[in-house]
């Protein structure tokens, strides 16, 4: 859409194929119904993919871009703390904005026509095929999403149309999704929810990367922002091994654990074993510390040595869990992986055919929680949609 948008201005003559019913489905489940379209904080360290790529992109159409695209069709905009949002916080008005746009600019939209090959004519331009019909169009971009919740037409034929068109896809994996982990004790504390920082480890042990936020635990494994923004660094580990080590730290904030250890010592006596540890974290991760590291709740405190008093803050700071699978395409937000920018020039243009372009998530570019994904979409759109009608840059 805002590639069609931004092109129709331009003066070119625009089709939208759409699969579905009805445009932008998707928008609706964006910022959980809310629609977060953009982010104050931005530069291309909130994208993974090659960063200069992103950072030339995000040069010529960013944040206050973004916001000059909405706010000149009638959307109003608030912010809270850096995350941008309609006023009236729901996702439906942002697509009805684009909708309406649409419809001003005279674009045609095409409904229920499953585009099942594009291909490059000798003398120019392309015959694009439907499951229906042909057509024939001067420039043809490609925004047809990745695979992530494919019931709102997502289904990665974008990927199919691309190869076809001999591109390299590099392997599509879920992101901003959820770690299931492969131990049994998750679904006695599931409904948990605590600041955390999460650490995944790579094949040699060490730290491959962390976040901290609002750790979600389930019945099956781990949750919430930090797990998501992990996510896709998990998923292509899980595609060389089976399993990779994690762990959380449930008291981030604890710098010096042997001051905390000091006043637990100090804390014994007429205190049970449980009650003991009880103000230091959720009682239901104290509960399962105590069984791990075999100490008995209900025991008095009173003979518990400074070693197994360390070994439970050991554990609250680093609590091994083992990842053996993310969220399924069904249930991520975004896909890593796509149309190969090796292969794709700063303007969204095909290197391989002059007038092919590929935008949003279709291309080897996903961003972090909080705007990002979409921003890309906006960012993407508009300057394959503005060189693809002719406008130089």
């Amino acid at each position: 859409m805002a590639a069609a948008i931004t092109a129709a201005r331009e003066g070119a003559k625009v089709t939208i194929f759409e699969a579905g019913e009805r445009l932008g489905k998707k928008i609706l489940s964006t910022g959980n119904g809310k629609c977060n379209l953009g982010n104050r904080l931005l530069d291309e360290n909130c994208y993974y993919g090659t960063k200069t790529f992103v950072k030339g992109a995000l040069e010529r159409f960013g944040t206050e871009d973004t916001i000059s695209f909405f706010e000149g069709m009638g959307l109003m905009l608030r912010e809270r703390n850096g995350y941008l949002y309609p006023w009236c916080e729901q996702a439906s008005v942002v697509l009805d904005i684009l909708r309406n746009e649409i419809a001003v600019l005279g674009i045609h939209v095409i409904y229920q026509a499953k585009v099942i090959d594009v291909s490059p004519k000798d003398r120019g331009g392309f015959l694009v095929r439907t499951l229906d019909d042909d057509y024939f169009f001067n420039r043809v971009i490609l925004a047809c999403g990745g695979k992530a919740a494919p019931k709102t037409g997502s289904d990665g034929s974008g990927y199919d149309l691309a190869k076809k068109l001999g591109h390299r896809i590099v392997p599509v994996v879920p992101a901003l999704t959820a770690l299931k982990c492969k131990e049994s004790f998750f679904k006695g504390i599931a409904g948990v929810r605590a600041d955390a920082e999460i650490t995944i480890l790579g094949e040699d042990g060490k730290a491959a990367a962390k976040e901290r936020g609002e750790l979600q635990l389930t019945d099956y494994g781990i949750s919430g922002i930090p797990v998501f923004q992990l996510s896709r660094i998990a998923a292509y580990q899980l595609q060389k091994r089976k399993e990779i080590a994690a762990y959380i730290d449930f008291l981030p904030d604890l710098a010096n654990p042997e001051e905390a250890v000091n006043e637990r010592m100090a804390l014994r006596g007429s205190r049970t074993v449980e009650e003991l540890f009880v103000g230091t974290i959720h009682k239901k991760i104290i509960s399962l510390v105590l069984k791990l590291t075999n100490l008995k709740p209900a025991d008095s405190s009173d003979h518990l040595s400074r070693k197994q008093i360390q070994h439970f803050f050991f554990l609250a700071k680093r609590f091994p869990v083992t990842a053996i699978a993310t969220g399924d395409f069904q249930s991520c937000q975004v896909c890593a992986g796509g149309v190969d920018l090796g292969q794709v020039t700063e303007n969204m243009e095909s290197k391989l055919h002059h007038g092919l372009y590929f935008v949003g998530e279709l291309v080897d570019i996903d961003g972090r929680c909080g705007g990002y994904n979409l921003q890309w979409a906006w960012t993407s759109g508009h300057i394959a949609g503005r060189h693809a009608a002719g406008r130089q840059e």
